[in-house]
């Protein structure tokens, strides 16, 4: 298959592993090949626990497209002030596999089941998401506080 990268259950497998090894219990494997590069193409793995803080992406070509193949993803969307506006699960073969997030929208994704995976899709080049694009009503990661707002947010999903 010449350089031509299969995704495939073993794949998922594998990536799900890491991140449960991981500090952060979550792991990506990136299919672009440099940070510069105009489009950003990965695999991300979350498993249950894993802290996303609330984000939104300032940059108007910054639309970002998840779409789920593994597990059960809860995505909440919040207004700027912190306030839940909606909420999805996300799961391949469900009635909702996906979610396309336009542009300066707060949102944050949780882990509803374990190896937990999905296929993310945005505009590079990357840049660390800058202070202005962080919730400023949800603590940051490693913060004190985060196991509390996890938790608010699975509350969306019971």
């Amino acid at each position: 298959m010449s350089d031509a990268v299969l995704i495939n259950q073993a794949m998922l497998a594998e990536l799900a592993a890491q991140a449960a090894a991981a500090p952060r219990l979550r792991k990506n494997l990136n299919f672009h090949a440099a940070n510069e590069t105009p489009c950003h193409r990965l695999l991300n793995a979350l498993q249950p626990g894993t802290y996303v803080q609330p984000h939104c992406h300032l940059d108007s070509s910054k639309e970002e497209s998840i779409i789920a193949l593994s597990g059960r993803l809860g995505c909440l969307i919040f207004d700027s002030n912190g306030k839940v506006l909606s909420t999805c699960v996300l799961a391949p073969g469900s009635d909702v596999v996906g979610i396309n997030i336009p542009p300066g929208v707060f949102h944050s994704l949780v882990a509803l089941s374990a190896d937990s995976v999905f296929f993310e899709s945005k505009q590079g080049p990357y840049v660390p998401i800058a202070v202005a694009e962080k919730s400023t009503w949800a603590p940051a990661e490693g913060e004190a506080g985060c196991a509390d707002y996890l938790e608010f947010m699975l509350g969306h999903f019971n």
